[in-house]
């Protein structure tokens, strides 16, 4: 019978604080005992260069990229890309990759949005057949590869999912299932259908290791970080996936009220159909005694590896203080048992 992997805390390397200290982050990190540090995929800088600049401050720290689209490179340009991160790391890297959004990949990309879970299911298969060594030889419906070939190599996929086709498919392609910015109550759906996906290709569902990254702040004023949360994060809700998000999570008003006001482009109305119970079902807010709680509470319902993204407007050297502060926490936690 599988056992559930050991607990896994990393951090987002924020470019609040400019390219110079987004690229000193990780080694911060791995000397003050993070395991993981996940670049999300913005645009610039470019995610992928900068998980390469790991591989001269880091030796032990896992680094991925959460995510990357699959509309924004072709699979064999995602192979050879990972698999040469992984060798430039020692084998210490994970590609993960998603749809993304029709606003990003439609309007940053100029590329058509359609069949995104086709999509992401077509493009892990030629990944994984690159990555085998062989040939590729794949006709989707989306994507093809035929004649590809590279050294092998076993990097791990991760797949990102929000809602329950994309959260399956994840579970029986992908070797982990990165998720992003959910309600706490729609925990137990998502592991849900993590299970069934896994069952679908014959997994035991404890061997899919599950990321999440979380939008987090340490405080004492809870007030003003909800108030933050609603001005920076009103945009990703009033985007059809999110909004889909929220309405499937148990938010259907709430996500009304966002995607209405958001509509007649009224901002502040945006900002104010965010309530306090909602904010405390998506982001982490309090001292770091509660922050660490809520991942631990998180990790026993199913989560395996804790990404800490914050934002909240602290100076450089708050932050450092903050992500140093929560990983002392939780590692003297896990001494303690």
């Amino acid at each position: 019978m599988s056992q559930r992997k050991p607990q896994r805390i990393g951090i987002t390397p924020t470019q609040a604080y400019g390219l110079k200290h987004q690229l000193a982050a990780p080694a911060l990190a791995e000397a003050n005992g993070y395991t993981d540090a996940w670049y999300a995929d913005t645009g610039y800088p470019d995610t992928l260069t900068l998980a390469a600049t790991t591989a001269a401050n880091t030796s032990k720290l896992r680094v991925g990229v959460a995510v990357n689209s699959v509309y924004a490179r072709t699979p064999a340009t995602l192979a050879a890309t990972a698999s040469t991160l992984d060798s430039l790391l020692g084998g210490r890297f994970v590609l993960g990759i998603g749809s993304s959004s029709a606003a990003m990949v439609e309007g940053w990309h100029g590329v058509p949005f359609e069949k995104p879970v086709t999509r992401v299911r077509e493009t892990t298969e030629i990944i994984r057949q690159a990555l085998s060594g062989d040939k590729t030889d794949f006709q989707g419906e989306t994507v093809s590869s035929k004649g590809y070939k590279q050294e092998a190599s076993e990097v791990p996929v991760f797949i990102a999912a929000l809602r329950p086709k994309m959260i399956e498919t994840a579970a029986a392609y992908g070797d982990g299932v990165v998720l992003n910015l959910w309600p706490k109550s729609a925990l137990p759906k998502i592991m849900q259908h993590i299970r069934i996906g896994a069952e679908k290709t014959g997994k035991a569902p404890e061997d899919v290791e599950v990321i999440n990254r979380y939008q987090i702040c340490v405080t004492d004023d809870v007030d003003a970080a909800r108030d933050k949360f609603r001005k920076s994060f009103g945009a990703y809700y009033a985007t059809s996936v999110y909004n889909s998000y929220l309405i499937w999570s148990g938010f259907e008003e709430e996500a009304h009220n966002i995607l209405e006001a958001w509509n007649r482009r009224d901002r502040a109305a945006v900002a104010a159909a965010f309530t306090d119970e909602l904010i405390d079902e998506l982001a982490l807010i309090g001292s770091v005694g509660a922050v660490v709680e809520r991942l631990r509470d998180f990790g026993e319902n199913g989560i395996d590896t804790h990404i800490l993204s914050t934002f909240s407007g602290y100076t450089q050297a708050e932050y450092d203080r903050v992500l140093v502060s929560i990983v002392n926490r939780w590692n003297r936690l896990g001494k303690q048992g």
